[in-house]
């Protein structure tokens, strides 16, 4: 049961970011935690792998460039929240024409053009779900990240534990070479036994030095996913066992993936869209004052001698001519039943995955408890070699079989773990 935190590290992450968010989420993120204090009762540690998930968030350069084109869009809602640019103009009469009150000598006008009721804020509502999408986006690049973060982790966990285990067996060959010293000085055993058991302890050495580079670059893929120097040494938990139980999942949760509701997002821009679209196929009002200033006539006398013109305007721009606002309605329509068709194909695909990845993991579950009957029965017959010592039978070939076949199942056993948790992760990935 220990280590079960480990795999709900993905789940509290993703959940925290749609709190931000969606309606919804806010009631997700509040059974997850129930869930998860549930699995924290009867798991082990896992804080390691969660604070590194975290650090990663922080730091990866990817994560930012997404909160970036996040930030931008929402920059956008500003953008739109204005009108036409007003229009002021002036003009002088080089020739003055005569009026009965005087001649005019200039007009100076100022309009300004007003959209229908109601389509600026159709403009903010698309920008505004534009911007959700892009919110979307960061919850996936998230989740991608806590995801390839556990997975490297987990490959860290494998290549040291199979380094312990190497040492380990290394130990026992040391044991089984004083041994065999032993029977070589009372003519028990031939000096090709120590030179075998010496062969076998080079071969072991070999591959821990091997198994190290591997570490070494496994390393530095991990610390590059945190965004960090490639040399820092990682923390890795000494011992991951697989749990008696499973968490139980269901396929309901695949409703919640961020990479579904990101087509719920593109569908609901795309009627945002056909709102605007809308609005703007309604005529536009414009108002606007004519100022025409006029001498008077010297030859006359009356009241409204050169009186100045102030003349109030009002204008109406009709699109006659409508047909892109036909065509705009008949492009989002196929937009949405593109975007549907897309989320039925990767609603499949994460059910597939979903299905493989809980196959996989059940099937780390059998090849783990196989490997322990057989690691068992191996360790009986270690320990029936050992009682043939005393009577002066031991067989150093049998020895080293048997040290062999040990080896091979002590190292299946770790990858059957590390499987277990992998597949975990991505269960998580799909499903919480």
């Amino acid at each position: 049961m220990k280590n079960i935190k480990i795999i709900i590290g993905l789940l509290l992450v993703s959940a925290e970011v749609y709190a931000e968010r969606t309606r919804s989420a806010k009631a997700l993120l509040n059974a997850l935690l129930i869930l998860s204090i549930g699995l924290i009762s009867i798991g082990g540690q896992a804080q390691q792998l969660q604070s590194y998930i975290q650090e990663a968030e922080r730091n990866n350069p990817e994560i930012q460039a997404y909160e970036l084109r996040y930030n931008i869009a929402e920059k956008k809602v500003n953008e739109v929240n204005t009108l036409p640019n007003t229009t002021v103009s002036a003009g002088y009469f080089v020739s003055e024409p005569e009026t009965r009150t005087g001649a005019q000598r200039a007009r100076f006008s100022i309009s300004q053009m007003l959209p229908w009721f109601g389509t600026i804020t159709a403009r903010e509502n698309y920008a505004g779900s534009m911007a959700e999408t892009e919110f979307v986006e960061i919850a996936i690049a998230k989740r991608k990240l806590a995801l390839s973060v556990a997975q490297s982790y987990y490959q860290l966990y494998s290549i040291r534990a199979k380094q312990d285990v190497l040492d380990e067996n290394v130990q026992l060959l040391q044991t089984y070479q004083r041994l065999a010293l032993t029977s070589v000085e009372v003519g028990k055993a031939s000096a090709v036994d120590v030179l075998r058991l010496q062969i076998r302890q080079n071969e072991l050495q070999q591959q821990k030095e091997v198994l190290q580079e591997d570490y070494l670059a496994e390393q530095a893929s991990f610390n590059n996913l945190l965004n960090r120097k490639e040399s820092i040494a990682v923390a890795v938990v000494p011992e991951i066992t697989i749990p008696t139980e499973d968490p139980m999942y269901s396929e309901e949760g695949l409703a919640l993936n961020p990479e579904l509701l990101k087509y719920d997002r593109l569908y609901e821009s795309i009627e945002q869209s056909e709102l605007l679209n809308q609005k703007e196929s309604a005529p536009n009002i414009g108002f606007g004052l004519d100022y025409v200033p006029v001498s008077e006539r010297p030859d006359m006398t009356f009241s409204d001698n050169g009186k100045d013109i102030v003349m109030p305007m009002v204008s109406l721009s009709i699109p006659i001519f409508n047909n892109r606002y036909s065509s705009i309605s008949k492009q989002n329509e196929l937009k949405q039943l593109e975007i549907e068709s897309q989320k039925n194909d990767r609603l499949n695909t994460l059910e597939t995955a979903f299905a493989k990845a809980t196959s996989q993991r059940n099937q780390a579950r059998i090849k783990f408890n196989t490997q322990q009957k057989n690691l068992n029965q191996a360790k009986d017959a270690e320990e029936i070699l050992i009682k043939n010592y005393e009577t002066g039978t031991i067989d150093f070939n049998d020895v080293l079989d048997i040290q062999e076949l040990q080896l091979k199942f002590q190292v299946n056993q770790i990858e059957s773990v590390q499987l277990y948790y992998v597949q975990s992760a991505i269960i998580n990935y799909l499903i919480n």
